[in-house]
């Protein structure tokens, strides 16, 4: 079979002799197939490369925002351990203060007083050492470290919180009761008959005098020396106008040979309220009020309650 060629004139210039260059067909099909193929490849791996470099780029882009969050995220956890620190310390001197508290007010064995361990574990060190890796197993580690130690604040804050909660029922109920305690003066002028054994003014025998009797103009202000609910007003052979208050725990008071009395049966109470009038009804010598303090059923010296006692004119 006869081959075919391809024959290519070269003319140097305008006057050389041409020169005459055949190829063969086969040969020239097969270096443009050839080049052609390198072409294409080259197209396409500068495709693929300029598309790897893009995504390169893009991830080297990502990689410096990470790291940018990952200094971000290194300077909260920082700040959130210092936070932790300072609250670890105020948590320490409200321990000591609750103990405080509770030796003060003998609550010290009470079942909510418990010993607290207040250590935590704080930021890695690491962190502390001006250090950051942003690994996983390191950020595993910081936030378990972080999770752990809020955990703990989270169980002694409710420790703490009935500890107070129990510390502010005894306040309560103290500030109650000295509220309910008669301690001051419900008139003023001269004690004339103090609590305890004296000589009857009537039959001039020896007799138990169960209260303090006051003596004072007519129709002097009375004022209930605590805060406590009316139980009973009107008149008593022996006290006459009489007036009786239960301030509660116990503690009742009792005042007789009133003029009048300014308030009713129910009527609440507060310390220095105005209550009667000092008279002279009932059994009595002269114009004064007679005053007892009644606990649990047995009359006790009022002046073991007045925190004035002072027994001139006051």
């Amino acid at each position: 079979m006869k081959r075919k060629y391809y024959t290519i004139m070269v003319f140097p210039d305008m006057i050389g002799k041409p020169r005459k260059i055949i190829l063969s067909k086969f040969l020239v099909q097969t270096f443009t197939t050839l080049f052609s193929f390198f072409i294409v490849c080259f197209i396409v791996a500068s495709i693929v490369f300029t598309h790897r470099y893009i995504e390169m780029s893009k991830d080297a882009v990502d990689v410096e925002l990470l790291r940018k969050e990952a200094s971000v995220q290194k300077a909260q956890i920082e700040k959130f351990t210092r936070r932790l620190k300072d609250f670890e310390v105020q948590m320490v001197r409200l321990e000591r203060f609750d103990k405080k508290l509770r030796i003060i007010t003998s609550l010290e064995d009470s079942e909510n007083s418990f010993h607290k361990a207040w250590g935590v574990g704080g930021a890695d060190k690491e962190i502390s050492n001006g250090f950051y890796s942003p690994s996983k197993d390191f950020d595993n580690n910081v936030i378990k470290g972080l999770y752990e130690d809020l955990r703990h604040f989270k169980l002694q804050a409710e420790l703490q919180e009935i500890s107070f909660q129990e510390l502010d029922d005894f306040f309560k109920d103290q500030t109650s009761l000295l509220s309910a305690t008669p301690s001051i003066w419900p008139t003023k002028g001269w004690v004339t008959s103090r609590f305890g054994y004296r000589k009857s003014p009537f039959t001039g025998l020896r007799e138990m005098h169960k209260g303090m009797d006051i003596a004072t103009r007519i129709n002097s202000p009375v004022t209930s020396p605590a805060d406590g609910v009316v139980i009973r007003t009107g008149m008593d052979y022996g006290f006459g106008n009489v007036l009786v208050i239960d301030h509660g725990y116990g503690i009742v008071t009792r005042y007789g040979h009133n003029s009048k009395n300014l308030i009713k049966v129910g009527d609440r109470i507060k310390r220095g309220q105005l209550i009667a009038l000092v008279g002279n009804t009932g059994r009595s010598t002269g114009s004064h009020l007679h005053y007892e303090v009644i606990v649990n059923g047995v009359q006790v010296d009022p002046l073991r309650y007045i925190m004035d006692n002072n027994l001139d004119y006051y």
